[in-house]
């Protein structure tokens, strides 16, 4: 069978303070934790979120983007670089959002 790939390692360090946003309403501060190699890692939300952004747990990089992951281990967006600092997506409920420093 053919190698798996590796997650691709974001060009950004990702530890640190990020805001989620949605244009339908709610932001809030999450703290990003890098994982060794830096593909991955925690996410602590802090109030406010928007859907159900306030389960959010964990963060990893894969070919297709950015995905934050609930406490059931559940993707809740995927999102794609959108400029310096800054990404945006869809939730998979549908609602649009921005993560930016």
């Amino acid at each position: 069978p053919p190698p798996v790939a590796k997650p691709a390692v974001p060009a950004i360090n990702m530890s640190g303070r990020w805001m989620l946003t949605s244009p339908d309403g709610g932001m809030c501060g999450m703290t990003f934790t890098a994982k060794s190699g830096g593909a991955e890692g925690n996410i602590a939300p802090k109030g406010g979120c928007p859907g159900a952004f306030f389960t959010s747990r964990h963060w990893a990089f894969d070919q297709s983007g950015l995905s934050i992951i609930d406490h059931k281990d559940s993707t809740l967006a995927r999102l794609a670089a959108a400029g310096p600092g800054r990404f945006q997506g869809r939730a998979v409920s549908g609602l649009d959002v921005t993560l930016s420093r």
